[in-house]
């Protein structure tokens, strides 16, 4: 059995464990705004960042948070902001911007109640679909969702692997029960984590196309101050950077766009599947109320009711081709969230069935036993 090194064993929160994981990611800009309860990941970035050679910055506000580190990526640098609530909410229209001028970075939003100011201190997982449809237009983006410590962890540097590797906003849907709650994390050995840095171009300065449509179709980076002097709006434009009205042009500008993603979902989508080879119940589960998922799987298998769990790592895009596999053979499906019913209805999408759902927008979290009760209903 190999021995751990204590060093490698600590307890924490899930904001410092996403905090400690961008450093490892090698992210070195930080722009942000306090703000229950995702404030804890700002004020330890602004100690660990100056010491590690990179810099934070206390913005005004979360709209000028979301542009600044925009612009600190294009000069080069891995940047992350990180916020919750209403100020997710200021950040859309520079979402928006970051997917349509391809600049990658990495938006963490550590959910709590709503709308508007709703329950600073208490959990939510009803940010699901603003994280995917809340800028406006036919945008790429990518969402994941932790439900541990140390997945929180492992996801943070994902993100940022994924920004890089596809040029596009990443966010890092946590909650704040994830946020908040202390556990014991051991975390991975140095030449187990895997970083991803952005491709950048070799081009010759004067031939640089910073859009060009290439075979992957996600164009080679330049950072701005290494010699490239390029056009960056979010007007529609073509490969020079430079706005156009051409049909054709922004078609073809649209397309790549969200193309990049969807042709890329098998290296993209993750998930974890548990007891299903036999299961007649699934539980569609992600985020803080996977967790209470767990555990109730594991008494209705005590019981002799074959239940199983589909857990969803990448929320954004949508594992449909999955679920509806899982359908074939599954009679039940039980969405337990902190909302009313945001991914379920993405699974009764992808299914075809009536979904079960399991609810809370109280501010209180899905507990064991509210699931449990749900499946002992479906199994009779």
């Amino acid at each position: 059995m190999q021995r751990i090194n204590k060093k490698d064993i600590k307890l924490m929160t899930g904001n410092e464990a996403c905090a400690e994981a961008a450093i490892v990611a090698g992210m070195r800009f930080f722009a942000g705004y306090p703000i229950t309860p995702s404030s804890e990941i700002a004020e330890i970035l602004s100690c660990r960042l100056p010491r590690e050679g990179g810099v934070f910055i206390q913005m005004e506000d979360e709209l000028g948070s979301m542009a600044t580190i925009i612009g600190a990526s294009l000069a080069g640098m891995k940047s992350m902001t990180a916020t919750s609530g209403p100020g997710f909410s200021l950040m859309q229209e520079n979402i928006g911007y970051a997917s349509m001028t391809e600049i990658p970075c990495v938006i963490v939003d550590v959910q709590r109640g709503g709308p508007s100011t709703g329950l600073p201190t208490l959990p939510s997982q009803a940010d699901v679909m603003q994280s995917r449809w809340g800028t406006h237009g036919d945008h790429p983006i990518i969402v994941v969702a932790p439900s541990t410590v140390r997945e929180t962890f492992d996801w943070t540097i994902k993100a940022f692997n994924l920004a890089e590797r596809f040029r596009v906003p990443v966010i890092v849907l946590l909650d704040e029960i994830i946020g908040h709650i202390n556990e014991k994390i051991i975390f991975p050995k140095k030449e187990e984590i895997v970083i991803i840095e952005r491709e950048r171009t070799k081009e010759n300065p004067k031939t640089y196309l910073p859009y060009q449509c290439v075979d992957t179709d996600i164009p080679l980076f330049a950072d701005f101050g290494a010699g490239y002097r390029y056009n960056v709006t979010g007007l529609c434009h073509d490969e020079t950077g430079f706005p156009t009205n051409d049909p054709e042009k922004i078609d073809a500008l649209y397309r790549r766009l969200n193309r990049k993603i969807e042709r890329y979902t098998d290296e993209i989508i993750e998930f974890k599947t548990v007891s299903l080879d036999d299961a007649e119940i699934c539980i569609v589960a992600y985020g803080s109320s996977a967790r209470s998922a767990y555990r109730a799987i594991r008494r209705a298998r005590e019981m002799g009711i074959k239940a199983g769990i589909f857990q969803i790592f990448t929320i954004w895009p949508f594992p449909y081709e999955e679920l509806t596999k899982i359908s074939q053979h599954v009679k039940n499906f039980i969405v337990p969230e902190m909302n009313l019913g945001q991914i379920a209805h993405e699974v009764s999408c992808a299914t075809g069935c009536d979904v079960i759902k399991v609810n809370r927008v109280d501010g209180g979290l899905i507990t064991p036993d509210e699931i449990f009760e749900r499946i002992k209903y479906v199994s009779v």
